[in-house]
């Protein structure tokens, strides 16, 4: 079994032989060294979605600070790219022009963008640098809202994640948000489905459910029934073709828990400690919170103290940081004995499903960032040779066709999208195995052997062997079709390849 390090040297000899083919066409030429380029680069994980569905907050949740706009400005209709750089810069490419330097402001501890008169029509994209762990693994590329009231604002997203014209996606992954599968979202997937290649797109696209405290209608438990409906999501035949996973997150939440302030933590543990009747009379909804002091609650209900009360400003702050679902989270959990700013942090960090998301990401997107970029450089090769007319493309070609057919984790890719569209009619239990076999749920030898990360040696040998026996005897099930014994026989390549590159004690 080809390694992705193997596999990134193949696609690295190529791209080097046909920039030397290519040497007399520059425009070509330059793409191809941009694909070496990006070889090198952390993973391009694009965030797409609906407008309003969260798609800013995420990615500040994920960065772990407040740097893309979240309001309706003039930057949220440009695509943004967000990477990891030694000093905060912002630059903006014009659509015609060379780019430009903007001026890094932050604004109440937000990065504040100004196109400095710049129409948003004219930028081709924004570039963010900003030192970031987070951001040193992949880069992330905020998008303007698709199914917009404005056509040509949804219309950068589709000529960014979705040409019309042929040409070539600068993601490698997606991270799709959607606040309930609408017809536009499921429309959007299918158009981002890549027929060439690897036809993996579905083991490139992520679905995060959004704003999914809003779910519930802002009641403390309002994330179980977000699961459950991201269960149900995930087990549509539809959405599952199109998507690895269904993740539930509430943005916001993660936010403000990763970036939780002492101030924030004294007032909610005032309103935690405030007469009970009244709080519960605060929190009934957006309005009650925001009343004055004296008629928050009922007429009955206590007001109160001086020493409780908190003031309107502190109160709409709280409301726009955590929104009502948060505070109603955060005064719950003081109240059971969360009783420091990093405890709260943690757990509402936890609660947001963020956690969940990290995880995924880790596993389905990083671990696979080699395989995924070594993709996305082939597609764009092969997306020069067959335009091209220039005739020493033939040997190119072949070289091309050879790493497709020796690469078993393209082999992999194609197979585990096939099987998510049901193309594979393998039976129900076989068919969950084979997807985790084939590295479905992640990449690492114990993952795909369904055992605990500190599996030792020989327990991962042992269960490699066990699959290599079953899925053996599977291939040669004369029952089974032709594409479920084709299926099979990879998946026994797949454990062949874990055998051989599992350490010995």
């Amino acid at each position: 079994m080809t390694s992705p390090t193997n596999l990134s040297v193949a696609v690295r000899g190529v791209l080097r032989r046909a920039v030397d083919v290519f040497r007399d066409e520059p425009e070509i030429a330059k793409l191809l060294h941009q694909q070496l380029d990006r070889l090198d680069e952390p993973l391009r994980v694009a965030i797409a979605g609906k407008v309003k569905a969260g798609k800013s907050t995420l990615l500040n949740a994920l960065v772990g600070e407040d740097i893309a706009p979240t309001d309706a400005g003039e930057c949220t209709r440009v695509v943004t790219w967000y990477q990891d750089g030694r000093t905060p810069k912002v630059v903006m490419y014009p659509r015609s022009g060379p780019p430009t330097s903007l001026p890094v402001h932050r604004r109440d501890g937000a990065l504040a963008i100004d196109l400095q008169g710049t129409a948003p029509e004219q930028l081709d994209r924004l570039v963010v640098d900003w030192p970031s762990q987070s951001l040193r693994t992949a880069t992330l590329i905020d998008t303007p809202g698709i199914a917009s009231a404005s056509t040509e604002i949804a219309r950068r997203t589709w000529a960014f994640l979705a040409p019309e014209d042929d040409s070539l996606t600068e993601a490698d992954a997606v991270i799709y948000l959607m606040r309930h599968l609408h017809s536009a979202d499921a429309q959007f997937l299918e158009s981002f489905q890549d027929q060439t290649v690897a036809r993996a797109s579905s083991v490139n696209t992520i679905a995060v459910l959004s704003r999914a405290d809003e779910v519930g209608g802002g009641r403390v438990d309002g994330m179980f029934s977000a699961k459950a409906i991201a269960r149900r999501y995930q087990a549509e035949p539809t959405l599952r073709s199109l998507c690895q996973t269904v993740i539930p997150v509430a943005g916001l939440l993660a936010l403000t828990g990763r970036t939780l302030r002492q101030a924030e933590f004294a007032a909610l543990k005032k309103l935690a400690h405030s007469p009970r009747e009244h709080a519960d009379a605060m929190l009934l909804s957006v309005d009650h919170f925001l009343a004055p002091d004296h008629s928050a609650g009922s007429s009955d209900s206590e007001t109160p103290t001086s020493q409780n009360a908190l003031s309107r400003e502190i109160r709409h702050s709280l409301l726009e940081r955590f929104g009502l679902f948060g505070i109603r989270l955060s005064t719950t959990l003081i109240r059971q004995g969360t009783d420091t700013p990093s405890g709260l942090a943690a757990e509402l960090v936890r609660r947001s499903g963020m956690n969940e998301l990290a995880e995924v990401l880790h596993t389905l997107f990083t671990q696979r960032s080699d395989l995924l970029k070594a993709r996305s450089a082939l597609r764009a090769l092969e997306h020069v040779l067959s335009s091209s007319t220039n005739a020493a493309t033939k040997d190119l070609g072949g070289d091309v066709e050879r790493i497709l057919g020796g690469a078993h984790e393209l082999t992999e890719l194609r197979l585990l999208s096939a099987m998510r569209s049901d193309e594979v009619d393998l039976p129900r239990a076989e068919h969950a195995e084979a997807e985790r076999l084939l590295g479905g749920s992640g990449v690492a030898p114990a993952v795909r052997l369904s055992l605990s990360a500190d599996a030792n040696p020989a327990q991962l040998q042992q269960a490699a062997l066990e699959a290599l026996g079953r899925w053996q005897r599977h291939a040669e099930n004369p029952l089974f079709s032709r594409v479920a014994a084709e299926a099979c026989r990879a998946v026994v390549r797949s454990c062949e390849g874990m055998l051989t590159n599992l350490p010995r004690e």
